[in-house]
């Protein structure tokens, strides 16, 4: 097979992506049923650089076989401990650290984002995420619940692994979206079958060879990549999944509820955002110009939270959206794995096309763009100039629409009505989060209170901590991440009643 990787990847990179890559099922790996392969593309040149094996029905069955008899038949919820289940999470997350390296240069190549980023946020997130989860392994329990009649009557609830899991996980953090859902279940005592993007399938195949040099036992881990349509839907659809864990578009997660109801399985669903970002009178500038840059333009934009509308008094908008914009100038556009690049390209074709749309409709709209406004011309690559949109309304489609890339809309307003002030900020169908920059820690309270977001960040903007839920009010989705939160998700809850 013909790759075209560049120059800069290392030889480790080289060698996984010689060879083609299968399935993981019941802990081996395994052609797929068809025998057929999809390509994976650089979207810095639009080359292929591998071929993975194309899950379908057929193998979502094998897969989702495969869990059901470990979750009903196996050593994970029979037979081994809590203890010993966090020590195999553990010994999971000091593999993965590692292979710290060749994780972040495989999700630099394979998503676009720049390999410094995935080396300080994507992998070591990654890590702390499966430590954090096996903690709660030997502290998942109940109540005892008094009675509020005569005292004849003992109760109690316990929690329960949910059953066998199924998961799709988005391509703006491959690995580290996968281990949102993976960590709490695998706390919890379930077993899963897990569907990478079609896009972005190199880091978990990578993570599947680590499940098994671990020692989890077969078929608590089963790892697929193929298409939405396909292997997703077959998902979301199978009557042998108990649960549906589901990351992307509001569009698709419509699709996903559809599918499940066939069972009634649960579902969670982490959706999109339109997320703002208000600037009050008396914010330090000089510490929001660049925190509003990062959190707009972090990732390439393509960051469900990402802020992507900027609300500014009037006081201090020319102020900010002028040094947001020279934020923007200043970023190195290029391959993810130039040392120089502080933004890569966008993941995909289409999804260059989608963007580049939303900036031409916001041009045609009469919005300004201080900065950027334009693609840039390559070998092939999917790049965008981070763009900062002024004299907009909340009539263009950029405004309203989640746009998913490196594209932001400022609007100023000159009032200090905090309800009047949220009421804008809230005029979206999503709730994802928002944040609040201001050195008034009453208004900094009041706003958060006022805000329907599910992370509101105060003078800072994506924070995220694996003990923190993430998740959205409104067509932002269903349920949390992250958080004891997440693992209440993945179980069932018990009440016994005893009388006495």
């Amino acid at each position: 097979m013909n790759i075209a990787l560049d120059h800069r990847a290392s030889k480790s990179a080289r060698d996984f992506l010689a060879q083609d890559r299968k399935l993981f099922i019941d802990g081996a790996f395994v052609d797929a049923a068809s025998g057929k392969t999809f390509p994976v593309y650089d979207p810095a040149t639009g080359k292929v650089i591998a071929q993975v094996a194309e899950a379908d029905k057929e193998d979502v069955d094998r897969a989702v076989r495969a869990a059901r008899k470990a979750f009903d038949e196996g050593p994970w919820r029979k037979q081994m401990t809590g203890a010993e289940r966090g020590k195999l999470m553990w010994k999971l997350a000091d593999l993965i650290e590692a292979n710290h390296e060749q994780f972040a240069e495989l999700e630099s190549i394979d998503n676009g984002k720049p390999l410094s980023v995935a080396r300080v946020a994507d992998i070591p997130h990654v890590i702390n995420m499966f430590r954090y989860m096996s903690g709660w392994t030997t502290k998942i329990g109940g109540q005892t619940l008094p009675w509020s009649g005569l005292n004849q009557f003992f109760s109690y609830t316990s929690r329960e692994p949910i059953g066998v899991v199924g998961m799709i996980v988005p391509w703006n953090f491959p690995l580290l979206m996968a281990t949102w859902k993976l960590a709490p279940a695998l706390a919890a005592g379930c077993t899963m079958v897990i569907k990478s993007a079609e896009q972005t399938p190199l880091s978990l195949v990578r993570f599947a060879e680590l499940v098994q040099e671990a020692g989890f036992p077969k078929g608590v881990v089963n790892v697929l990549a193929g298409y939405g349509e396909t292997a997703g839907a077959a998902i979301a659809a199978h009557d042998q999944v108990d649960k549906v864990s589901f990351t992307g578009s509001g569009e698709v997660g419509r699709l996903v509820l559809k599918a499940a109801a066939g069972n009634l399985k649960k579902v969670t669903l982490e959706l999109g955002g339109k997320s703002p970002m208000i600037v009050l009178p008396d914010a330090d500038i000089d510490h929001t110009v660049p925190g509003a840059a990062s959190a707009i333009f972090f990732n390439q934009g393509q960051t469900c939270c990402a802020g992507s509308r900027l609300y500014a008094h009037k006081k201090i908008f020319d102020k900010v959206v002028e040094g947001v914009a020279n934020e923007a100038r200043k970023i190195k556009v290029g391959h993810g794995l130039d040392p120089a690049t502080t933004m890569g390209p966008l993941v995909s074709d289409e999804q260059y096309k989608r963007v580049k749309g939303y900036i031409d409709s916001g041009l045609e709209a009469g919005a300004t763009a201080l900065a950027g406004g334009k693609v840039i011309g390559g070998d092939g690559g999917y790049f965008v100039k981070p763009t900062v949109f002024v004299d907009t309304n909340p009539n263009m489609k950029v405004v309203r629409e989640e746009i998913f890339g490196p594209v932001l809309v400022a609007e100023p307003f000159d009032d200090n009505d905090l309800e009047q002030i949220a009421k804008e900020a809230n005029s979206t169908e999503f709730g994802l989060a928002a944040s609040v920059w201001t050195k008034d820690l009453s208004k900094a309270h009041k706003l958060s209170n006022l805000l329907q977001a599910g992370s509101v960040w105060v003078n800072c903007h994506n924070v995220l901590d694996p003990s923190l839920p993430f998740g959205g009010y409104k067509q932002s989705g269903w349920g949390r991440e992250m958080g004891d939160v997440a693992i209440e998700h993945f179980t069932e809850l018990k009440a016994v009643t005893i009388k006495l």
